[in-house]
């Protein structure tokens, strides 16, 4: 846990300004609406192997660059984009995060199609409220049983780049999850 010196304490984040408005005012609060998550998922999977600091410094990058996470559009995405993506500094360059970005984006659009919501599907997946919030970072899991099962259901429609570890971090990103640390400013808010 960090402690700063304007006493507030900050389970993480904390010395940038940038990833402390996301520790205190996103992460773990609840995301709803198909392009939202879908936004969430990807970034998640573009964070794999990276610190989160560097996506979140990327994500306006991110956001121009993928037509603002509008899955209709990006599921337009052709061969010709990929290439152009592939030479964005403003995104991580990795042909794999890429195409899976489009990927998803294209089983977004099949589950619209078929009557489905990606934001509806993602929430049927929430665990049970914590009684008590995490003492420390060893008592925060990297996947779980609900998170196991949603990486199942997105790649039965279709998703890929979306392991159960991916998608825990997802639910913690869209508040389906709560794991502040005990004392956390967050919990205070």
């Amino acid at each position: 846990m960090i402690t700063e010196t304007n006493d507030l304490t900050r389970c993480f984040g904390a010395g940038d300004p940038l990833y402390e408005e996301y520790h205190d005012h996103e992460w773990g609060v609840p995301v709803h609406g198909d392009s939202a998550i879908y936004e969430r998922i990807v970034l998640e999977g573009a964070q794999s192997g990276l610190s989160w600091i560097t996506i979140l410094r990327k994500r306006e990058g991110y956001r121009e660059a993928f037509a603002g996470f509008d899955p209709a559009a990006v599921a337009e995405f052709t061969g010709a984009d990929i290439e152009r993506l592939l030479e964005n500094p403003g995104i991580v360059r990795n042909r794999q995060k890429i195409t899976s970005a489009i990927t998803n984006a294209q089983a977004v659009v099949t589950m619209n199609a078929a009557g489905e919501s990606l934001s509806d599907l993602f929430w049927s997946f929430q665990p049970p409220a914590r009684k008590k919030p995490p003492l420390s970072w060893h008592d925060v899991p990297s996947s779980t049983d609900e998170s196991k099962a949603l990486a199942k259901a997105l790649k039965q429609r279709g998703f890929v780049f979306v392991g159960p570890t991916t998608m825990y971090a997802s639910m913690q990103a869209c508040g389906l999850v709560n794991d502040h640390i005990k004392g956390c400013v967050a919990l205070k808010a």
